[in-house]
């Protein structure tokens, strides 16, 4: 538990440090360089950055490219690239991940690894294909300042997540169906807010404002509290009116239940019916080697030998291939199933000095946070 406290408040103190190393510099370009990335002048904007709306994409490789000497700027920007494709890899990484175990092995459930791996990797590619395709959507929205459309990303589709998540860990009511509909309708309003964004653009600052009232009036960010006071309500309305989900459920799971003794559940043992007698031993002749001979008289020792010898035979160059790209087959025979892990009950004990620590460090960090919003904003 302290653990998981610890990695929590650990990820706190790092989010914090995008204020320094991304908002502050921002600030200290637009004060260096007034003309290049505070320009007012839709003309000069577009002259120096090819954005009518601002420069502000400019600040942090401008202040690289114009205080850094020749050996530390290329330094720098092998440091940008590679904080860049890091964070690519590992979102490309688990969206495979998520497709391929949630959604393929939902549709295909007896499917192989090697399948599994295929269909991860080919999701990778789509993944880049839709990332490519998806720039000119980036530049067209939010007059193509890439941190204001993050924030507005994040503010249509993070909200019904967070509620969802926060109702299922601070309520025991909630439910199965509630969750569901909660993030289907929240989704689905912050889809359509940001599509909205997508078709209409925002006028310069000397053009009319003909945009829809909920874009006109209402901020992405407001809209984001909007949209959380919605999701919320679809949560409760729905979880109240369904059945409540069964104590064993949430057993250990809750912030209320979570020093609960666990539940132990019955195991239900299914005997499988084999509709083919003819593949079992007593329903086939014996041959003088030990091999089984079927009902049609062909010979399956010999025909396992006969299968063995032209896997033997395969191309080398192929296995070669599939071994540089990661997509050799193992031989099912000789591959046996681990070892079932054991059951073991996590303990939620703590030590009193370190939660004391633990819950200090909590009330500083959201004291900095509340701060350093109060302050800068």
């Amino acid at each position: 538990m302290l653990h998981a406290k610890g990695g929590s408040l650990f990820a706190s103190y790092m989010k914090v440090l995008p204020f320094f190393i991304m908002v502050l510099p921002g600030m200290i370009s637009r004060i260096l360089y007034p003309d290049e990335v505070a320009c007012a002048d839709p003309d000069i904007c577009t002259q120096v950055c090819g954005n009518a709306l601002g420069c502000s994409d400019i600040a942090y490789p401008m202040l690289v490219m114009k205080l850094l000497p020749v050996g530390l700027r290329g330094l720098m920007m092998s440091v940008m690239i590679a904080a860049l494709m890091s964070s690519l890899t590992s979102i490309f990484n688990s969206s495979s991940t998520i497709f391929t175990m949630d959604l393929w092995r939902y549709f295909r459930p007896r499917a192989s690894e090697w399948e599994l791996m295929i269909v991860g990797r080919v999701f990778v590619l789509v993944l880049v294909v839709i990332s490519v395709l998806w720039i000119p959507l980036v530049q067209a929205s939010q007059g193509g300042q890439l941190f204001i459309y993050i924030q507005s990303i994040s503010s249509y589709l993070q909200p019904p997540i967070a509620i969802v998540f926060m109702a299922g860990c601070f309520w025991k009511r909630a439910n199965e169906k509630g969750a569901f509909w909660g993030l289907a309708l929240g989704m689905l309003s912050g889809c359509i807010r940001m599509v909205l964004d997508f078709v209409y653009t925002a006028p310069q600052c000397n053009e009319e404002d003909t945009r829809p009232a909920v874009l006109k009036y209402i901020h992405y960010l407001y809209y984001s509290v909007i949209l959380s006071v919605f999701t919320l309500i679809v949560v409760v309305v729905v979880s109240l009116a369904t059945e409540p989900p069964d104590k064993e459920n949430i057993t250990r799971l809750t912030w209320y239940t979570r020093f609960d003794k666990p539940v132990q559940r019955a195991l239900e043992i299914k005997t499988v019916d084999n509709d083919r007698d003819s593949s079992s031993p007593d329903s086939q002749q014996v041959n003088r080697d030990g091999s089984y001979r079927g009902e049609n008289g062909h010979d399956e020792g010999q025909e396992l030998s006969t299968m063995e010898d032209s896997h033997k035979q395969d191309s080398k160059v192929k296995s070669a291939i599939l071994w540089i790209c990661g997509l050799e087959r193992k031989n099912e025979r000789d591959s046996q199933e681990p070892p079932k892990p054991e059951l073991n009950t996590c303990c939620l004990d703590e030590d009193p000095c370190m939660k004391h620590i633990v819950n200090a460090n909590l009330i500083i960090c959201m004291c900095t946070a509340v701060f350093l919003w109060a302050y800068f904003a």
